[in-house]
């Protein structure tokens, strides 16, 4: 499967954005999306997923209550709905696949192993 994230951008601290992420040469609606980040001398971290059939999702501490996931199957596309946004949410975020249909892992323990190109979020104070 190949991943496309986009929607990054600069915003001003409390703002919000929507990052889109499309896939295209798999089975879609039976993966398991996440999005991860990376911040700056950082590791890469999980902070949303969601199941295959939407179940279940998913989401750090970081960013519970600010952040959404969600997807459209027909349009094979996932989404993180952003809002009040910090800078410490500052990041590359990338979105990713576990390609195993219909995994029974719950959404935060999948296995992505499918991984698209990062979009960069950067918020200012």
């Amino acid at each position: 499967v190949q991943l496309q994230a986009s929607g990054g951008g600069l915003v001003q601290a409390g703002g919000s954005l929507r990052l889109s992420c499309a896939a295209s040469g798999g089975t879609f609606s039976s993966y398991a999306m996440g999005w991860f980040r990376q911040a700056p001398g950082k590791e890469r971290e999980l902070i949303a997923a969601i199941s295959w059939s939407a179940r279940s999702t998913y989401y750090a501490n970081s960013v519970k209550g600010r952040f959404t996931i969600s997807r459209e199957n027909p349009k094979n596309t996932v989404y993180l709905q952003m809002n009040s946004l910090k800078p410490e949410d500052t990041a590359i975020y990338y979105c990713a696949a576990d390609t195993n249909p219909r995994t029974h892992k719950v959404a935060g323990s999948a296995d992505f192993g499918s991984w698209g190109q990062g979009t960069l979020v950067t918020v200012s104070s």
